[in-house]
């Protein structure tokens, strides 16, 4: 890559990792300083905390990737750095993908209205359900692993006799069993959505028979869920879609250095999440609110020593 596009590539990554970090770090201490107050930490608070947490990893190992493709590479041991970013790459990803899909099947069990048993059941059991979730996922994890492991010594093999066909025939082999574990979480969300609608349909049709204003608090909850939802099931799909196009356009185009840019993408969801969770949460937005409004206050309370400051260093 030319120097001034590797410039711009390793600013923009950093940019876009420190517009993250924060907005991640602020639900991490919110939530943390309530379960401090509180003394307990609710089921909510447990996901978005450790939703904060991984996907601040997860920016600190794309962050990583994007120093690694900016550098030059005699600069890094290219070779060395790869196994140990890849794993770490899938162990935040997964964490991030489950975590997030979670967070909508909490938004369902907590929202939506049905009579069925199992539904039922579900709603009563949420607090041991949706860890039970978690733990659950971690074979999709571990099966990762022994793919990775597997295919990895497979690719030295077939590197060491020089077959660059049959290495990326591999390596498009390994992208689409991997990809087959996101799915699930995919298709987890989707039901959420799904179900939120159905909820919020029979719901309105409910208050039209009683002839009652649709625009109670149950409806509003409603929608708001669903547009959590939504946009998570979005971002979801705008994260497993730039990876994998990135990843397939990395090998085929690997001349291309344009082609490193599409890395930026991976960015959006654990950068874009924080901020819609933070806008979608009345807590986490008023908190945010009342930060921004305390800056204000402090700029206009003391807006003459920090001018005498400056004007101070400046003559020095």
């Amino acid at each position: 890559m030319f120097p001034t596009l590797n410039t711009i590539f390793l600013i923009l990554s950093v940019v876009e990792f420190i517009i993250g970090a924060l907005g991640n770090a602020f639900i991490g201490l919110v939530n943390c300083s309530e379960c401090t107050k509180n003394q307990k930490i609710s089921l909510v608070n447990f996901i978005l905390t450790s939703l904060a947490i991984s996907n601040v990893s997860h920016l600190l190992v794309a962050l990583l990737d994007s120093f690694i493709m900016g550098l030059p590479p005699c600069l890094l041991l290219t070779n060395k750095l790869a196994k140990p970013v890849t794993l770490l790459w899938r162990i935040t990803n997964h964490l991030i993908t489950w975590l997030s899909t979670c967070l909508s099947i909490f938004y369902f069990l907590k929202i939506a209205h049905f009579s069925h048993c199992l539904f039922l059941w579900l709603k009563r059991r949420m607090n041991r359900v949706i860890p039970g979730i978690l733990v659950f996922s971690s074979v999709f994890l571990v099966f990762d692993f022994l793919l990775l492991e597997t295919f990895n010594d497979l690719f030295q093999n077939t590197a060491s006799e020089s077959n660059l066909t049959l290495d990326k025939n591999l390596y498009f082999k390994t992208l689409s069993l991997l990809s087959l574990t996101f799915f699930f979480p995919v298709i987890l969300s989707l039901m959420s959505l799904l179900f939120l609608f159905l909820s919020l349909v029979k719901h309105t049709r409910n208050l039209k028979l009683k002839f009652v204003c649709s625009r109670d608090l149950s409806t509003q909850a409603h929608k708001t869920a669903m547009k959590m939802v939504m946009s998570v099931f979005l971002l979801i799909m705008v994260h497993f879609f730039s990876v994998q196009l990135a990843n397939w356009l990395l090998v085929v185009y690997s001349g291309n250095e344009f082609i490193k840019f599409l890395m930026l993408a991976v960015y959006v969801f654990p950068s874009g999440h924080s901020f819609i969770l933070i806008l979608g949460s009345n807590k986490l937005r008023q908190r945010a609110l009342k930060v921004l409004r305390h800056q204000k206050a402090l700029k206009k309370e003391n807006p003459l020593p920090l001018q005498i400051r400056f004007q101070e260093s400046f003559q020095r």
